[in-house]
This record gives structure tokens, sequence and C-alpha cells, in this order.
């Protein structure tokens, strides 16, 4: 009640309603599906775009993944603590990140995944969230879906300063020129934090600080348009852990990273209309940890790729196939290893009829060291008239082990794995979307399966032994409530379970939803969000045993003024109600926290 209350409180500050808007909403372009395609027709699409990370002041990516149904978001700790994301229930090992096309997984982690702990929204334009098995179209890593983030190619300057609560303060500067036949830009950011104790039951403040520079650079040099990306993020977190007695409880260890990641590209037009591209992308980390267990491992990726494309969103028939050819190195804990991939792909889109879109994708993946796979996809989506649209796809997905998975890293005994094979997924979707004559009221419900076997476990060696099943309803609705203000919520039902044992998966919250009202006007533009989360089936850190982590209700209020031409104030309160809670069993979040800045653009 007292949640409720709040919300209503900070609904009443709202705009006062004008007259219903009529204006349509703008068809949105994703292109996480290789090929550009309107995101009516792509089941299982969610779109984030910079109006709703500046509306919200988001500062890190999940404080924006956190509300799109399907997506479950979980870290240890306060700021800086390890994160990680499900989609749609699958092990947070299956989503593949891209950031402007690059995978950034981490090929020394154990299991492969990223961490998205540092990931900055300071120059991120565009974040696409494509969910269901996307083998066909990005190969291993893909089962449970993708997340895809785009940055800022920028003409003019703009900056950032903002101060609050826990010792926290974060700033950013970006730089840039643009026009047809050339753009060149640099941004930097940073974020420090006091941060609360990592461990839920601990006293002890665990810091962190991290700062982002990027540069980029496009060229038209005749027929010939280049670009490129450079991305470089450096982090130092305070960890709590294990003591001398392996007590979970307060430490003194600490972890740092360095990460870069960077592209370039090249593309032509050939006389037939055919745009071609060559790319070559290259991503790196280095990360230690200083504890009683100290660690340290290395990891880069570099990936070759050349694609064709025919076709735009908005034309009955389009295309792209390619080719890639991708190689990883790592270093874990009892040597180094490689491993890589020669693929080639394809994706089809067909429009016979006006209301009828229909799209097939299909990939060859030929590992080095394992069996090649084929996987495929196919979805359709018919605009069944009265603002109705009812989409459908169906595909599969792999991962092949990791490198940790092959070596054996941290087996007993030792030697490495030879019996491994990729892990396999199937799923489909089924989708119903309306939205009503001149856009003020939209909606979707999509019920999807997701099923994953040879799923790679950990009993003292890896082994395919697992089978998970997933069952769920995503649903979103949005409501324009007057030329200022909208109203959205969201919903998300995740019945993830071991297929061999019947036990809920760790860390997929079988209820989750969130509601919020953002506004714009002349002079102000802000947000309410109320996110929720029922419990969940987790782990206790200190017994490591089965548990369950209860549920919470978290209130966020952010808003911004504009106070001179370009110049806005900026203010924001996470955690309204100061409820205690926990993302994972055990670990300590942030209580009320309170933040006031200033943004400048020209």
């Amino acid at each position: 009640m007292r949640i409720a209350l709040l919300a209503a409180s900070c609904l009443t500050a709202l705009p006062s309603l004008a007259q219903a808007a009529t204006a349509t909403i703008d068809e949105v372009i994703v292109t996480a599906t290789r090929l550009p395609s309107a995101a009516q027709d792509i089941p299982g699409i969610r779109v984030i775009d910079e109006e709703e990370i500046e509306t919200r002041q988001a500062v890190f990516a999940i404080d924006v993944l956190n509300t799109v149904p399907g997506v479950s978001v979980f870290r240890t700790g306060g700021a800086g603590g390890s994160t990680s994301i499900r989609l749609r229930g699958a092990e947070t090992d299956k989503t593949l990140v891209l950031v402007d096309g690059i995978p950034v997984n981490d090929p020394s982690l154990p299991d492969g995944g990223y961490d998205m702990s540092t990931l900055d929204l300071s120059d991120i334009t565009r974040i696409e969230v494509l969910a269901g098995p996307q083998g066909s179209i990005w190969g291993s890593d893909a089962i449970g879906g993708v997340v895809a983030f785009t940055t800022r190619e920028l003409n003019g300057w703009r900056g950032q300063v903002e101060a609050g609560s826990f010792g926290t303060v974060r700033g950013s500067a970006a730089f840039g020129i643009a026009s047809d036949v050339q753009a060149v830009g640099v941004s930097v950011s940073g974020y420090r934090t006091d941060g609360v104790s990592a461990v839920a039951s601990g006293t002890e403040k665990d810091g962190f600080e991290t700062w982002t520079a990027a540069l980029n650079g496009r060229r038209e040099l005749g027929p010939v348009e280049l670009d490129g990306r450079l991305r470089y993020a450096e982090s130092v977190v305070e960890q709590d852990g294990y003591d001398d007695f392996f007590v979970f409880g307060d430490t003194d260890s600490w972890y740092e990273s360095q990460a870069w990641s960077g592209f370039l590209r090249g593309a032509l037009t050939d006389p037939l209309g055919l745009r071609h591209t060559v790319s070559f992308s290259a991503y790196d980390i280095a990360r230690a940890s200083h504890s009683l267990f100290s660690s340290a491992y290395e990891a880069d990726r570099q990936v070759w790729r050349w694609q064709a494309e025919g076709g735009r969103a908005s034309d009955p028939f389009a295309f792209v196939v390619g080719a890639e050819r991708e190689d990883t190195h790592a270093t874990v804990s009892i040597g180094e290893a490689e491993e890589g991939a020669t693929s080639a792909f394809g994706v089809l889109r067909w429009r016979p009829i006006d209301r009828l879109t229909a799209t097939g994708s299909l990939r060859h993946d030929d590992p080095d060291t394992y069996d090649a796979e084929t996987t495929a996809r196919v979805s359709a989506a018919y605009e069944a008239g009265a603002g109705f649209t009812v989409s459908a796809a169906w595909g599969q997905g792999f991962k092949t082990p990791t490198i940790s998975h092959t070596v054996c890293d941290f087996c007993w005994p030792a030697g490495p794995s030879t019996d491994l094979t990729p892990e396999r997924a199937e799923g489909w979707d089924l989708r119903l979307a309306w939205e009503s004559a001149g856009g003020r009221f939209a909606g979707d419900v999509t019920g999807y399966r997701l099923s994953v076997r040879d799923q790679i476990a950990y009993g003292g060696r890896y082994v395919n032994l697992e089978r998970t099943l997933t069952k769920g309803i995503e649903a979103q609705g949005e409501v324009r409530l007057n030329e200022a203000a909208t109203l959205r919520a969201t919903y998300a039902y995740t019945d993830a379970i071991d297929a061999v044992t019947g036990f809920e998966l760790y860390r997929a919250p079988l209820h989750s939803g969130s509601l919020s009202v953002d506004w714009r006007t002349e002079g102000t533009r802000g947000a309410v969000t109320v996110r929720a989360e029922g419990e969940q089936a987790d782990i206790d850190p200190a017994s490591f045993t089965r548990t369950t982590r209860e549920g919470f209700v978290v209130v966020n209020v952010a808003n911004a003024w504009t106070i001179a031409n370009g110049l806005e104030l900026t203010a924001r309160i996470d955690n309204l109600a100061d409820q205690p809670f926990q993302e994972v069993f055990g670990y300590g979040e942030f209580g009320r926290a309170a933040y006031v800045g200033l943004r400048i653009r020209r």
C-alpha cells in the first residue's frame, strides 16, 4: 500500500491532461536481424531509444533493460557487482551481446557470458532486444536471444555532470562533426561511488569506479564508404566474498578490468544495386581478481565478415547473404587455448501481399573443434485489419563449448574434455499486437516456448547433462494520455525449469513487470517507473544450498527542467520508498538515493 501511495503522489505531479494526441507512432526499423526490418514484422523484438534512456536518466544498461518483459537482470551487490541477464529464462551465457555489431561476450569466463556492470549508456543511442533462438542469424551464443547496442554519431557537443547519495559522482562529454560525406567524434564518461556493502549482511562499503572513452569516424571516398569505431572501458570495484575460513561476508577483495572493442568497415554498392560490406572487428579484455583466491584472465576475439544486402525495409523483397570467420583466444586458470569458426548465412524477406511479410534465415557454422551446425528460423507477420497484427516465429540455436569447458578449467581430475557436444535449442513465438487509429493506444502479447538440450553442467567436470524448458508470456501496453504524457505497462510470466529434475531455474522470477509514466513538455521531461519482481529460486552463497529470494517493488523518479537553451537541470530519486531488496540472494543493493546534475548540448 505504501508503494502505491507513493507512486500515486508522484503521478499528481504530471502535467495536466490536455487533448488526446492524434499523431501516429513512427515506424521503428530494427537491425539486430541483420536485414533491416520493420519492428512490427519481428516477433520478440523490443527497442529502447535515446529519448527513453535520457528521460529515465539511465546510467548503465541494466537501468533500462530491467523493465523489458522477458529480461531478468541480476547483479551480485550494488554498482559494479557482477551483472548478468537472462532472456526468457535461458542461462546467462546464452544471450549474445553486441556493441555496434561486435560480439563482446567474454571468452575467458567459464560460460562465455557477458558482465554488464560497466556498460555505460553515455554514448549509446539505441538498444535492441531480440528474444528467442537466433542461431540462424548470429551463430553460437544466441540461444536465448541477442541484445544489441548502437553508439552515437554526434554533430555538435554535449556534456553532463551529476552528484548524489553514497558519494556518487559521474560526468560525460562528447564532441562530433558530421555531414553526409564524413564524420568524426570522441566521447568520454566516468562514474564513481562509495557504494554499499556487496554482502547484504556486511557493514563495510564497497566502492566502484569506471570510465569509458570512444572514438568514431566515417568518410565517403567516391563510391566507397569507410567507417570505424573504437571503445575502451576500465573499472575497479571492491568486492566481498569468503575469508580464510570460507565464511561469506565483508572482505578486502577487489576486481579490475580493461576492455577494448572496435571495428573497421568498408561499403560499396555494385551496378546491380547490391550493397557489399567488408568489416573487421576485435574485442580484447583483461581482468583480475585480488582476493584470497586471486586470479587473472585475458581473452581476445577477431571477426572478419563480408555481406551483400539487397532491398530496403519498405521493399516487398529484400535479402542479405554473408560469410564470416571468427578466431578467439583466451587465458584461463590452467593455461590458454584457441578456438574458431567459419560461417555462412542468409536472410530473406518477402511480402507477397501488402498485409503479409514472411522472413526466413539459414546459417551454417563450422567450428574448428566441433562438428558443423546448420540452424534455421522462419517467421511471418500478417496485418489482420482494425489495427491488429498477428506474427509467429520458429527458430533454432546452438552454443559450442567454451574454452574453459574444452580445457576443463577447474576440473578434477585435471585434463581436457573430449566428449562435449554443442548445446542445442529450439523455440517458437506467437504474438498478437494492436494499435488504435491515430496511435493513442498500442499493446502486444507474446506466448513462447524455448527448449534447450545437451546443456553443459559442472560436477567436478563439464558434461552434457541438463535439459531446460521455458514457457512464458510477455505483454506490454502503451497509452498516450495527452500530447505530453504516456503511460506504459509491461508484464512477463516466465516458467523456467530444469527438465531433468523439475526444479525452477535459478534467478528467473515467475512474475515480473513494470508501470511507468513519462512526460515531455516545452520546459520539462521526466518519468516515474515502478518495477516489480516476484520471488525467485536462488542459491544461498553462505551455504551453497537452494533458497528463495523474496520479491520486491522499487519506485524510481526522474525529471529534467530546461533552464536555458540546450541546458537542463536534472534530478532523480532511485528506490523512492527506501525498500530493502536483493537482486541476488545474500547481496546488498542501494537504498533511497537522490542525484542532481546539469546536462548541456549544442
